[in-house]
């Protein structure tokens, strides 16, 4: 048996792509089970006219993290080490074959949880283009990696129920964090439950699989303003999931990319200063080093982007895209800064 189940906070909007998404697998659930947590929209009546159960939250005060706890409590005691659960956001919808291959993987024991490889809805403006490149290039990366991937992105992961009685006992035992202290699956106190959870799979001897065919869209920010906010929580949930874990044989390449992104931040920083400067100074001779450097980006982003087609590849060219590199620079430092002074922390 596979059940799946939207964890959903006010989408009424959206909810109702998620669901057909689910009913048109090649393979569908045998459940669907819509988590309806605090909402105060029709969410609760647009999932209930489309006939799938409906589970309102009791008293979660965790997000997301805290609604997909009250859910798998209760349907851990009803199912069966070998049946299935797939996680997925309301805002997002599965491609036809994401299920039947996400089975098929998972016919290994040593997977422990398969994800998928998301595009960006339509919408957005400008910013809502640049994600679309962006999911663009992560897609190319994961899919030349043949499904190896650092995270179960928590837009769609399916397990099995007898992983995630693991990850709840060894939470109850102390071998893993518990946010709550009382055995949920996923941990209430961290920003990136879907990145700590993948730290709590790998810890326990599993790996994770982004597969080519399990495709998915998923809504893009709106604005930079929304955008700033989600990618903050990504940065710093991803750094403190670090600090928690500590340095070990699953953590140290995660380790190993922070270190990668601060060099990263100062390099682009070092770069707009030398352009700033030599405009200031009036020194626009051409710097061999620089332009090497540019010629390199430049190559990179026609390259990455070809997946979207030749109408985005050749305007990747006119290097428009550093405005969302110089943006994500600026979000990652701060992330740190957050981090490192302990700044309160905001969903």
């Amino acid at each position: 048996m596979l059940v799946a189940v939207i964890p959903a906070h006010n989408e009424e909007a959206g909810i109702g792509a998620a669901i057909r998404g689910l009913r048109q697998q090649t393979t569908p659930p045998d459940h669907i089970v819509v988590v309806a947590d605090n909402c105060s929209d029709d969410t609760v009546g647009v999932a209930a006219s489309l006939d799938v159960d409906v589970w309102p939250t009791e008293g979660n005060t965790a997000k997301k993290a805290g609604a997909l706890n009250q859910v798998l409590a209760r349907m851990l005691r009803e199912l069966h080490d070998a049946d299935l659960v797939l996680v997925q956001d309301a805002d997002s919808a599965l491609d036809g074959g994401f299920i039947a291959t996400a089975l098929r993987e998972l016919a290994s024991p040593r997977i422990g949880a398969v994800g998928g490889v998301f595009r960006g809805s339509a919408g957005g403006g400008f910013v809502g283009h640049l994600q679309r490149n962006e999911y663009a290039r992560y897609g190319r990366d994961v899919r030349r990696l043949e499904g190896k991937c650092l995270v179960v992105t928590g837009t769609a992961a399916v397990m099995r129920v007898a992983v995630l009685r693991e990850i709840s006992r060894a939470r109850m035992q102390g071998a893993l964090p518990s946010g709550d202290g009382h055995g949920g699956v996923y941990d209430t106190s961290v920003l990136t439950e879907d990145n700590e959870l993948t730290f709590a799979i790998k810890h326990l001897g599993y790996e994770v699989l982004s597969p080519a065919g399990c495709t998915l869209v998923t809504e893009v920010m709106p604005n930079w303003s929304a955008l700033w906010r989600q990618r903050l929580r990504w940065k710093r949930g991803a750094v403190e999931n670090c600090v928690q874990y500590g340095l070990t044989r699953v953590t140290w390449p995660y380790w190993g990319r922070q270190l990668v992104t601060m060099a990263g931040c100062l390099v682009t920083y070092l770069y707009l200063a030398t352009i700033i400067f030599a405009a200031v100074a009036g020194q626009w001779g051409l710097q061999p080093f620089w332009l090497c450097v540019t010629a390199i980006f430049v190559v990179e982003r026609v390259v990455t982007v070809r997946d979207r087609g030749w109408r985005y590849m050749l305007p990747a060219a006119l290097m428009y895209e550093l405005l969302l590199d110089v943006f994500l620079q600026l979000v990652h430092t701060k992330a740190y800064l957050d981090a490192l002074t302990r700044r309160q922390r905001a969903w």
